[in-house]
C-alpha cells in the first residue's frame, strides 16, 4: 500500500503544467493550457507542439523517470512485487492525477519507465513491435497503442508462466502480468476517451517557434512506446 501510494503521488507530478507555466514566466506571458491547445492532451508530444520541441524533450524524459524512480522506489520499500504495484501507481497517477481533477495525460511516456525498472527483459521487443504497428496502422496511434499493449501483457503472462529470467528487474511473479495487464487498460482507456483530433490546429500567437507542425507526426509518434 505504501508503495502504491508514494508511487502514485510521484505519477501526479505535473511535468507538463510545470513546463508551461517556466515557458510563461519566461516570455511574461499567460500560461498556456494544454488541455485547451493542440491535442489536448497535457502530455510530451502535444507540449512539443505547442511550447517547442526541447520542451517536449524535456518532458518526456521526466514523466519516464518518474516511473523509473517510482518503481525502484517500490521495490525499496516492498521488495520485488512493490515495484510492479509502484508501477502501476505511477501510470495510473499520472493518467488520472488527483491534484488535477484526474485530468492527466495518456500515460506513454511514464509506463515505459516502469518498464525499464520491471521488465527490462522485454524492452527490446516492445520497441520493435511498437515502431512496426505504428508503421503499419499508418499513424493511428490508437490501433498501434492496443496491439502493442495486448502483446506486452501476453508477453508478462508468459515470462510469469516460463520463470523466464527479467535481467536487473525483479522475478517475474505473478505481479508481472497483473502490471502489464493493469497499466496496459489505464493508457488503452485514455487513448479511448482522448477527443477527436481536429482538421486543422491553430497555435497561440506566444508558441515556440521550433513547434511540431503536423499533427498527424505527434498522434502517430505518440504510441510508439507502449506498455
Amino acid at each position: 500500500m505504501l508503495a502504491g501510494a508514494l508511487a502514485y503521488a510521484m505519477g501526479c507530478f505535473p511535468t507538463a503544467d510545470l513546463a508551461s507555466k517556466l515557458v510563461a514566466r519566461r516570455d511574461g506571458t499567460a500560461a498556456l493550457d494544454l488541455r485547451q491547445l493542440g491535442t489536448k492532451n497535457p502530455g510530451a508530444l502535444n507540449a512539443a507542439k505547442v511550447l517547442g520541441t526541447r520542451w517536449g524533450l524535456g518532458i518526456l524524459a521526466i514523466d519516464a523517470l518518474k516511473g523509473l524512480l517510482a518503481c525502484l522506489a517500490g521495490r525499496r520499500i516492498a521488495g520485488d512485487d512493490g515495484a510492479y504495484v509502484a508501477g502501476i501507481g505511477a501510470v495510473v497517477g499520472h493518467c488520472l492525477p488527483v491534484t488535477n481533477g484526474f485530468r492527466g495525460g495518456k500515460g506513454v511516456a511514464t509506463s515505459a519507465g516502469t518498464s525499464i525498472a520491471c521488465f527490462p527483459a522485454y524492452m527490446p521487443v516492445d520497441l520493435a513491435l511498437a515502431g512496426a504497428t505504428t508503421a503499419l496502422s499508418k499513424g493511428q496511434a490508437g490501433k498501434a497503442t492496443y496491439l502493442a499493449s495486448a502483446v506486452f501483457t501476453v508477453a508478462a503472462l508468459y515470462w510469469h508462466r516460463t520463470a523466464k529470467r527479467n535481467l536487473w528487474g525483479p522475478p517475474a511473479s505473478i505481479w508481472l502480468p497483473i502490471y502489464a495487464a493493469s497499466t496496459s487498460a489505464i493508457i488503452a482507456f485514455k487513448f479511448l476517451i482522448a477527443p477527436p483530433l481536429p482538421d486543422n490546429i491553430t497555435l497561440p500567437a506566444q508558441a515556440a517557434p521550433d513547434s511540431l507542425a503536423d499533427d498527424q507526426q505527434e498522434d502517430g509518434t505518440e504510441g510508439m512506446v507502449a506498455s
